[in-house]
This record gives structure tokens, sequence and C-alpha cells, in this order.
């Protein structure tokens, strides 16, 4: 996975989100949310000024969600620019897996978000498509599976999931739900939602059930 380019002052930035998205760091050393917040936008805005540009290849594997701000609309709502964000409680494991898909092109592949909080783990998957020009990764949930105890007690399409599937890739960007990655490295990656929010994700080398 190839890292990007960052200048001394952007090495800093980086050096910080590393800090923040690894599990592995203490609580009393991770960086606050308003830092956190601040180096995501410093880092976007570098990957916007140096045209930064990546693959879907770079995206294969799985990565646990560590930190988050809120949407555009929950913004609004709270009467704030933007939020400081927060880190997702340990107890709860949401994680996003990106894999490719057999005769589809090196850009297409599949998605699957899953969320474990104690015995329960939901899945949601999908077909998904990344636009290297742009770096944004559309996506569509179009099946759950729901399990207790590893036991699945449903799996199955959602909301014309098998319909969608098959449209998905003729499907205009702009109808669809998509990730905006302006930051991709070998241990962790950010993106802005298409709602506004802003995410840090950390690598998972081994998928957990």
């Amino acid at each position: 996975m190839p890292i990007v380019f960052f200048d001394l002052l952007n090495l800093m930035t980086l050096s910080l989100l590393e800090l923040a998205a690894d599990l592995s760091t203490n609580k009393s050393d991770l960086p606050s949310p308003e830092e956190v917040v601040a180096n995501l936008l410093n880092a976007e805005k570098t990957a916007r000024k140096e045209k930064l540009s990546n693959s879907f290849e770079d995206l294969i594997g799985t990565w646990r969600l560590r930190f988050i701000t809120g949407t555009k609309q929950t913004r609004k709502k709270a009467g704030i620019v933007l939020g400081a964000g927060r880190y997702l409680p340990r107890l709860i494991k949401i994680q996003i897996t990106y894999a490719r898909e057999q005769n589809k092109s090196s850009e297409m592949g599949k998605i699957e978000n899953s969320v474990q909080f104690a015995f329960l783990n939901l899945s949601l998957t999908g077909p998904a498509k990344f636009l290297a020009q742009k770096n944004i990764l559309a996506f569509d949930f179009t099946a759950i599976t729901v399990a207790i105890f590893g036991l699945k007690l449903y799996q199955g399409y959602i909301r014309g999931g098998k319909r969608l599937e098959k449209e998905f890739y003729q499907t205009k960007i702009s109808k669809q739900a998509f990730f905006a990655y302006f930051l991709i490295q070998e241990n962790f990656i950010a993106a802005r939602g298409k709602g506004g929010g802003l995410a840090l994700w950390n690598k998972n080398e081994v998928r957990e059930n």
C-alpha cells in the first residue's frame, strides 16, 4: 500500500493521527478530540492541495472505526460548526471490510460493515466502487446478517437489495452513499462521509469474529 507524501509539518499530523487510531495507545496519551479534528482537517486540506490519488487496492482489508465527528445535520441541530468528535468505546466494535470481487474491474469490489457488541453481531454487505480521480468510495448495503453467539439468526437481502446490486455500477455517485478518502496509510485511513462527518479507522491485520 503506498504511503502518500507529506512535508515536515504534515508528518506531525500523520504521527498524531496514527497515535489516535492505534487501539494500543493508553487513554492518557490519546490526543484530545479537538486535536484529532484539527489534524484530520489539515490532512484533508493537504490531500486536496496535492491532488493525491489512490486505488481500491489500497483499501483492501478490515478497518476498525476509531474516531468520528457528527454529520452536517447533527452539527446543525447542535448549533456548532464541526463538533469536537469522539473516540468510539472499546466495547463497541465497528469494522469496515473491503474485498475484491471476481470478474469485476480492479476498482470494483465488496463492502461489509459490521457492528459487534457483547454477544450480538450485525453485518451489512453490498457492492462498492472506487473513483480514483476523486478518491471516492461509493457503496450500497443490500444484505444483512444478524448473529448471536456466532449463530446466524437471519441472513438475506434488504430494501430490494437484489435489484439494487444489479443496478449499482450504473447508478450515479450523487445518488449513492460514499466516503471521500483523504488519508490512506498502511495502518490507518481517514475519510469524509457524504453527510459531512469525518471518520478515522485503524487497520486490523486479521479479521476478528
